[in-house]
């Protein structure tokens, strides 16, 4: 038997794999171009930092609904409070170890 992935996917899956792409697209294209000024001996302002640190937080958001979408919402009514609590718990994690690294980043700069 193969199995067949469910033909009723979210509504939401097709909108955040795509915003998820576009902010992934723009987080690779401004560190490439955030690359190309530094060497320069001029420092990169802080306020060109904002682009990778949103697009970012866009990507790490979209990738946590998805795994929404996949984890909880997908089992329907079967899933209890346990497993709400642990996606929780696990997102808070994540989005904690960005914003230390965002803070870390900032911190960091002369």
């Amino acid at each position: 038997m193969t199995d067949r992935p469910s033909q009723e996917t979210h509504p939401w899956r097709k909108p955040l794999i795509v915003i998820e792409m576009l902010a992934l697209v723009v987080l690779i294209g401004s560190m490439a171009l955030l690359g190309r000024q530094g060497p320069e001996g001029d420092p990169v302002h802080a306020a060109w930092l904002l682009l990778p640190a949103a697009a970012s937080l866009v990507v790490f958001l979209c990738f946590l609904g998805l795994m929404y979408l996949r984890w909880i919402a997908s089992a329907g009514g079967t899933t209890g409070r346990r497993q709400k609590l642990l996606f929780s718990l696990l997102a808070l994690t994540l989005l904690g170890l960005w914003a230390y690294a965002i803070a870390q980043t900032w911190h960091s700069l002369p």
